[in-house]
């Protein structure tokens, strides 16, 4: 192909006209530093993600009673309406495998990734293998107009706990009228609207890639391994989304459920607690609309980052430096400043809980067709512990999880969840996880 450059790019003919694909960043352009529902048809399982950071306090939010109709704490209060549908699971560990133990990283990786991670720390890292919601959303996700939806609440899109692996972070959507547009905007198609109009606009755009076909082989012959990996996982990417766009091209089924929303107004955003209430249940009012309406069928929401930085108004001190400078009160056993926002977390999950189940699909609601995994980074983020992970999975996956339990894994790793959901949801998995945390024995007790 001759010399390349940063500007290079890739060229074909689409339609008697010339086309051309951009690049992303390769090893090649560095230097050696690298610094330069149809009727009848079943209703769809979806699958999400719901983190919070900074933990629990252990004595506080885990049961002490294990199987069906178990004990809630305090902490644990606000899920008491959903017990029912909400599993608990406890002694689940993130094994490091003689890995640091990466503050406000390691933990989140572990459950979500099945894997110990490298790199990482308070300001996020790297993940060694794709994090679930990937995994779920490349089996049941390619079908939608979006193949996951992320949402941030405290108003920095880096906050997503989504990745493909390595470095790469699936952004989160922070802004409610931006997410609207997106989602509702002109490309939405009513799904129980009588007349359909393909765009023209998204024809065109569908067969770009197809195009440079053979631009791109020759390139991927110029290149090094590593940049073969990663200009194959760019142009993956660029191929869902031309799955994307081809269900753009089709009349979408039709969804009961659906209720197409008016815009929000304009809202503040940031960590302040009120603030990022705020913009966890708008944005999660809209992720519950866009799963109503099958626009997708997979979603992560990240109520912050995992070493917290929310607050209250006219405080400075955030959750997590509260976590490490209050001292446990010796009367209440707990850190009170540091409760309100472990407390004030359970009440915002409870929050989507309700919002979920308030749509009703078929015999049940949109809740009881989903399973929704919720977990933190720590146990007790003082000691930035990762042994006895706060887990829950809410949602029946349309009758196939038993919901309503609290499990003990008795120091088994954290990805057993991960491997039982997959399960569930009808993936082919035996096993996964890496090393210590590589499992290949499921949750008995939750799968019908």
């Amino acid at each position: 192909m001759g010399t390349l450059t940063r500007r290079s790019i890739l060229r074909g003919m689409m339609r008697g006209s010339a086309v051309v694909v951009g690049l992303p960043l390769l090893d090649i352009f560095l230097d050696g530093n690298g610094e330069a529902l149809a009727a009848g048809a079943p209703i769809p399982t979806r699958f999400g993600t719901w983190f919070w950071g900074c933990g629990v306090n252990t004595a506080r939010w885990f049961p002490d009673k294990v199987g069906a109709n178990y004990d809630i704490k305090e902490e644990l209060s606000p899920i008491a309406p959903f017990r029912d549908k909400v599993s608990v699971f406890s002694n689940f560990n993130c094994i490091l495998d003689g890995k640091p133990n990466l503050v406000h990283w390691s933990g989140a990786m572990a459950t979500l990734s099945g894997t110990a991670p490298n790199k990482g720390g308070v300001a996020g890292g790297t993940a060694e293998a794709p994090t679930i919601d990937c995994l779920v959303a490349d089996h049941i996700g390619t079908d939608t107009r979006f193949r996951s939806l992320e949402v941030a609440c405290t108003g920095q899109s880096s906050v997503s706990y989504s990745m493909r692996a390595g470095s790469t972070v699936n952004p989160s959507e922070v802004d409610p009228v931006r997410l609207y547009r997106r989602l509702f905007g002109a490309e939405f198609q009513d799904p129980n609207k009588a007349d359909f109009v393909p765009d023209p606009r998204i024809m065109l755009r569908q067969s770009v890639l197809s195009s440079v076909k053979d631009d791109r082989e020759r390139l991927m012959r110029d290149l090094g391994s590593a940049d073969r990996q990663r200009l194959d996982q760019y142009f993956t990417s660029v191929r869902q989304v031309e799955q994307q766009l081809g269900q753009l091209l089709e009349k979408p089924a039709p969804a009961e459920a659906c209720i197409v929303p008016k815009e929000p107004g304009q809202v503040e955003l940031g960590p302040t607690w009120d603030v990022a209430m705020q913009a966890h249940d708008l944005l999660g009012q809209l992720v519950v609309l866009a799963l109503a309406c099958n626009q997708t069928k997979v979603f992560n929401v990240a109520l912050s980052i995992a070493g917290s930085n929310l607050r209250k108004a006219g405080d400075p001190v955030s959750f997590h430096e509260l976590t490490h400078e209050e001292p446990v009160d010796e009367k209440l056993g707990y850190q009170p400043k540091a409760t309100f926002f472990m407390e004030k977390s359970m009440e915002t999950f409870a929050s989507m809980l309700k919002m979920m189940d308030s749509i009703p699909e078929g015999d049940g609601t949109l809740l009881d067709h989903s399973l929704m995994l919720a977990t933190s980074e720590s146990n007790f983020a003082k000691i930035h512990s990762v042994e006895n992970l706060p887990i829950m999975v809410a949602g029946r996956a349309g009758g196939r999880w038993k919901s309503g339990q609290h499990v003990s894994g008795n120091g088994d790793p954290s990805s057993r969840v991960g491997l039982t959901i997959q399960q569930v949801l009808g993936m082919p998995v035996t096993s996964w996880g890496d090393g210590a945390m590589e499992t290949s024995k499921p949750i008995s007790e939750v799968m019908a």
